[in-house]
């Protein structure tokens, strides 16, 4: 009875304590500032085209996230036209009101600098998407070109074998976009360490299917006894698998290229045999990385062009061997989700 008592005492002491607790809960403030400092900001995308997988899944995702936290997402359609390009960017930063941040896919590594610049002095924020330029941005979100390239690299030598003639080709994209500069980079460092892999023929397709086709035609006329090609982009790595369909040599030559990971553009291609391996970025978390950087500037205060980070996105090769039901994405599913 001695030990009970204090016991009970106790209980009353803390039931009149939590009694005189106040009823109502503390309130969070995050969230109101959080949408104050998001509300109605602009958000503008530049790819080189609006007609590709690449600008449409990064287009879904940026305008489902933007306008679910009060924003307002555009983009504009160069549609490969760098001057077309540059004038979208010029208008933007004219217009009123001004976008708060501009999204771009820069086409080489100089054509849009001084605008980016200009554009930061205008108070946007500026993204590099996907393509590397010589400009200060204030992120870079993308590939790392020439880690890509050594995939690539890698997926071809595997791909021809031991036993092959170990002669490759590559089909760049140009002289002038850095992914094609770093990407050939990337290739070459490992492929010097495998000297007795040859490059036969590097001809340039200028991102065009026909091209591509047209320069695997000769190349395969030229060395026939050629085991792998890597092809710069699945865009015109389908010009590519024609030419090497046309000369019935799908059992002889490993077709490598690079890709977003889209569902038909890619995983079919990969399953039906077009392409050996496809070096993939993950679409979705380039997206919402983007997304990402956009919510942290936006309530960070920091002036434009005062920091610079690089966000990389993952990158595999994927092959049959690794193919799974969820290796890549579906466009129209990413487009309804937006609508």
């Amino acid at each position: 009875m001695k030990l009970i008592t204090p016991i009970l005492a106790a209980v009353a002491m803390l039931a009149a304590v939590f009694a005189a607790a106040p009823a109502s809960a503390q309130e969070d403030p995050a969230p109101a500032q959080y949408a104050a400092a998001l509300k109605d900001k602009r958000v503008l995308l530049v790819p080189m085209a609006m007609g590709f997988d690449l600008a449409q899944g990064w287009a879904a995702i940026l305008k489902h996230e933007v306008e679910a936290f009060g924003g307002v997402f555009e983009t504009r359609d160069p549609n490969w036209s760098v001057e077309a390009g540059a004038q979208a960017i010029t208008e933007a930063i004219a217009s009123d009101p001004k976008p708060d941040v501009l999204v771009v896919m820069s086409p080489d590594l100089n054509s849009y600098s001084k605008l980016m610049k200009r554009a930061q002095k205008e108070g946007i924020y500026v993204l590099l998407i996907d393509n590397p330029a010589n400009f200060k941005a204030d992120a870079y979100l993308g590939s790392d070109w020439t880690q890509l390239g050594r995939l690539e690299a890698e997926a071809v030598i595997e791909g021809c074998g031991p036993d092959s003639s170990k002669k490759v080709g590559l089909v760049q994209g140009d002289n002038v976009n850095a992914t094609s500069l770093f990407q050939y980079a990337g290739i070459m460092d490992v492929l010097s360490k495998h000297p007795d892999f040859e490059v036969v023929a590097k001809p340039v397709s200028n991102w065009d299917a026909t091209t591509s086709r047209n320069v695997t035609t000769t190349m395969l006329q030229q060395h026939p006894d050629i085991c792998g090609i890597i092809d710069f982009w699945d865009g015109d790595a389908t010009g590519a698998a024609a030419a090497i369909r046309d000369a019935g040599m799908q059992d002889q030559v490993f077709l490598v290229t690079t890709g977003g990971g889209e569902k038909t553009a890619d995983c079919a291609m990969i399953e039906n045999g077009t392409y050996g391996a496809v070096v993939m970025t993950e679409l979705a978390q380039e997206s919402y990385n983007m997304v990402t950087m956009i919510k942290y500037l936006l309530q960070s205060g920091i002036e434009p062009g005062t920091a610079s980070p690089y966000i990389y996105t993952l990158l595999h090769a994927t092959t049959k061997d690794n193919l799974q039901p969820d290796s890549c994405w579906d466009l129209k599913a990413l487009q309804a989700m937006a609508n």
